[in-house]
């Protein structure tokens, strides 16, 4: 998915990387966040009563520029990498994520892990969340 803000690539690279922002408009229940190779953090975030721990492991970092993790469920198959890149555009910046793996997630079986889901719920981080979080002074 590729989307165009007109935030600065620096505001938009805090807004994926520092957990107090993370928490704002990605997941606000992230307890532990560092933009570092090798770091690692889980969190359970609760959808249709149903718990999901979401396991994340940093795999690569070019500051203000990309950051890769991979992103594991606890207690299901699959293992998947999920990446974001960002390029000056203008004045603002181009975002380009890549979520590649998510069908490891076997959502035939455990239908709350379909890639449909994934598709849904990226569009509404990229388009809504994300939009009017970089849209807000801060």
């Amino acid at each position: 998915m590729e989307r165009v803000y007109s935030a600065s690539p620096d505001r938009a690279w805090k807004a994926l990387t520092e957990i107090n922002q993370m928490r704002q408009w990605y997941f606000p229940m992230l307890e532990d966040f560092r933009p570092e190779v090798g770091f690692e953090t889980r969190f359970t975030v609760e959808n249709e009563g149903k718990e999901y721990v979401h396991i994340w492991k940093i795999t690569e970092v070019l500051p203000m520029h990309k950051i890769s993790y991979e992103w594991k469920f606890g207690g299901f198959p699959g293992n998947s990498l999920l990446t974001f890149e960002l390029l000056a555009e203008g004045k603002g910046t181009r975002l380009i994520l890549t979520h590649k793996g998510v069908d490891s997630f076997r959502g035939d079986i455990y239908p709350g892990l379909a890639r449909e889901n994934f598709v849904s719920g990226w569009t509404s981080f990229l388009d809504q969340a994300l939009m009017e979080f970089l849209k807000r002074k801060i």
